[in-house]
Order: C-alpha cells, then sequence, then structure tokens
C-alpha cells in the first residue's frame, strides 16, 4: 500500500521503538529471565482484588468523576499530610490520573508552550524529552554526576535563564536508585525563588528507600511544593503496575491547568480501582514497611554478586540495581545486554539508552523486584560469565 500523505513529517523523527520492547522482546524470544521492565514479578494482595471485586458488584463501573473519585482524593490529602506535614485540598489540588506517565505528560502539555525550556536530569526516564517536543518546548540536559549520581548545583544554575520554564526531578531515580536529600532540595528551592520556574517532581518511588533515609519529596519544602507537580502512583506500591493508577498533587493554580488538559486526553480513569485503592490505602503499615520488603530484596540480590565480576554501589533506592561490567566486556551497553539475553538468559537495561546522548559506563540495570528463585537463577547464569 502507498504511503499517504507522501511528505509525512514525524512530531518525534528521533523516537523508536523503546528499549523496554526490544528487551523484554528478545527476553521472550530465546526464554530468557526478564529483569529488564520494572513491574514486580509477584502479585498484588488477593484483599486489593477481592476490594475491586467488591466494588464492580455494588455497580461503580461507569465513568468516575473526572478528576477522581472523592474517597481516593481525600485518602491520598490525607495521607500526604501525614507523611510529609503539607495540606492538599483534595477538591483543587488532587488529580487521580491513569498512571504516572499519563500524570507527567499532562503537567508538561498543562504550562510548557513553544521555545520554552525544560531542564531534563540524565540519565532520564524516557517519557519526559518527548512530552516536552510534543509541547512545543525545547529540552535542556544537565548529566548527573557520573561518580555518584549527584546533582553537581553550581553547574546546574548555569541552565537556567529566562526561558527556563520547568525543571524536572526524580527521586528515589530511575534508573540509578540515587536520592535526593534535604539539601538538595534546599538548593533546589533556592535557586527557583523569585523565579516563573515549574517543578515536576516523579516521585513513583517514594515508599522504597532505604538505609535509614526517608523520602524527600517537594511537599516539605513550601517554596517548592507552591510551584510544583508531584506525581506518583500506586502501581509501584501495590504490585499493581498493569492497573495504571497514578495521580497529581499542585497547588490550585497549577492543578486548575492541569485538569483542563486531563479532561481531554484521559477525562477519568477506572472507577472500582479508585474505590478499592481508598479503602485499601487506609492499611498504613502496608506502605510504610514496603522499605524493609525490598531492602531485603536488594540485599539478596546484591549479595549473589558478591565475589563475581560485577561490580556495584548498592541502590539507595527504587527496585533497581546497577552493575558495572567494565571487568568482563569492553562492547558497548547496548549490545552487552543483548549478548546476555540472548546467550546467557537474562535481560537487563542498558544505561546509556537514558541519555539524549549516547554515555556509556559498562552499566545495566536489573529490576530485583522478583521471586528469590529467579533472582538466584539469573545470578547463577550472570556469574558464569
Amino acid at each position: 500500500m502507498p504511503l499517504f500523505p507522501s511528505k509525512f513529517i514525524s512530531k518525534l523523527p528521533t523516537v523508536g521503538i523503546s528499549i523496554f520492547s526490544v528487551m523484554s522482546k528478545l527476553a521472550v524470544e530465546h526464554n530468557a529471565i526478564n529483569l529488564s521492565q520494572g513491574f514486580p514479578g509477584f502479585d498484588c494482595s488477593p484483599e486489593l482484588t477481592a476490594l475491586v471485586n467488591k466494588y464492580m458488584l455494588k455497580g461503580h463501573n461507569q465513568y468516575a468523576p473526572m478528576i477522581g473519585v472523592k474517597e481516593l482524593r481525600e485518602a491520598i490529602a490525607t495521607k500526604t499530610a501525614e507523611l510529609y506535614t503539607t495540606a492538599y485540598n483534595p477538591e483543587t489540588e488532587v488529580t487521580i490520573t491513569a498512571g504516572a506517565t499519563q500524570a507527567i505528560f499532562t503537567a508538561i502539555l498543562s504550562v510548557v508552550r513553544e521555545e520554552d525550556e525544560v531542564i531534563i536530569i540524565e540519565p532520564a526516564y524516557d517519557c519526559y524529552a518527548p512530552a516536552v517536543e510534543l509541547a512545543g518546548g525545547k529540552p535542556v540536559f544537565f548529566q548527573l554526576n557520573p561518580s555518584d549520581f549527584s546533582i553537581q548545583w553550581a553547574e546546574f544554575q548555569k541552565l537556567i535563564n529566562p526561558r527556563t520554564k520547568m525543571i524536572i526531578i526524580n527521586s528515589p531515580h530511575n534508573p540509578t536508585g540515587a536520592i535526593l536529600s534535604a539539601l538538595d532540595l534546599q538548593k533546589l528551592e533556592k535557586l527557583t525563588n523569585k523565579t516563573d520556574i515549574v517543578i515536576l517532581s516523579d516521585e513513583v518511588y517514594e515508599h522504597i528507600i532505604f538505609d535509614g533515609y526517608e523520602h524527600q519529596s517537594v511537599a516539605r519544602f513550601p517554596n517548592l511544593a507552591n510551584r510544583s507537580f508531584i506525581i506518583s502512583s500506586f502501581g509501584k506500591t501495590y504490585h499493581t503496575t498493569g492497573w495504571k493508577i497514578g495521580y497529581c498533587l499542585a497547588p490550585e493554580n497549577l492543578m486548575a491547568e492541569f485538569r483542563k488538559v486531563h479532561q481531554y486526553n484521559v477525562f477519568s480513569v477506572n472507577t472500582p480501582i479508585q474505590y478499592a485503592y481508598a479503602e485499601f490505602i487506609q492499611k498504613k503499615d502496608l506502605y510504610l514497611q514496603l522499605n524493609d520488603f525490598y531492602k531485603t530484596k536488594r540485599v539478596f540480590f546484591n549479595g549473589l554478586f558478591k565475589g563475581s565480576k560485577f561490580t556495584f554501589k548498592p541502590s539507595s533506592g527504587t527496585y533497581f540495581q546497577l552493575l558495572n561490567y567494565k571487568t568482563i566486556s569492553n562492547d558497548k551497553d547496548v549490545d552487552f545486554a543483548k549478548y546476555l539475553t540472548v546467550n546467557h538468559g537474562v535481560a537487563s537495561i542498558p544505561v546509556s539508552v537514558f541519555y539524549h546522548k549516547t554515555f556509556d559506563q559498562k552499566l545495566l540495570r536489573f529490576c530485583f523486584a522478583k521471586e528469590n528463585d529467579e533472582l538466584e537463577k539469573a545470578a547463577e547464569r550472570l556469574n558464569k560469565i
């Protein structure tokens, strides 16, 4: 069939199939253990699925309110106030979304205009830059310190100018597992003071942080909170990534703009699941103890590689661990990740793909949110290299 129109111009000419799809497809084709995509390898609570069924049977099967079910918005506002001491009005400052990625896209689209600059900190989750480009904005990239993935704020400051509309931050950080400290947020607060810069804070791994650290949400910092979209999700917390329910917190003026876009690109999201989460979120221990659950996983996974040819620094948050293979191979990380999948039956994600220009440190990202026997099998195969 001939192409039509014959001179079609892509709005995202540099975007192809994501590395996540590529590696997962390879994993299926070669029957490999898939530690590439960031989804848990265990099921959610039977009580939670029973709650979803309960609300289906109660007839909550039609459109939810555009801004989300009231009970869930109220529960999120209460939880946020308890954890981060900032009050959000559930009527005007909390919106339920179809996952975090949709919330990120909507937040960017709601405030970024043509020629606005958006600072993206790399390595970065791959949905940020395309959303900026579709909004007509210009991504401006800042690279984390390669040695410890910290932000060098003196260098960062040089990127800020009158065209800077938004700064995107992510903590705990995907793919590195690094976290932002209170001092980091204080420095960001100072840099953006007396500006019109909007912060988009991706906090989907807020409950997966280790070694006694507390999550430093921008909600803890009043002068950041009043200029920020905070994005979070239930998928990582309750092992339900396939349900695609997230939420956005923002001051009323920003949320009003967010909802203008949200009502047209999604309108509303799954009704019975919202009611189920609203009831299930009352079990506070489940999210308060998630750190301990995943810390045990991290310790177990890393212990499997002690004495191996892989080197690593334990991640500070998320359920990802980076492994460095520079003593094993000089191959590019994309090539080596494919090699491990095809020849050794373990799929991972090469970290260079999280940069707009390839920056190869011989690092692979592995998801350890899997059952222990699966992690053991993967380590056994990798340690034979």
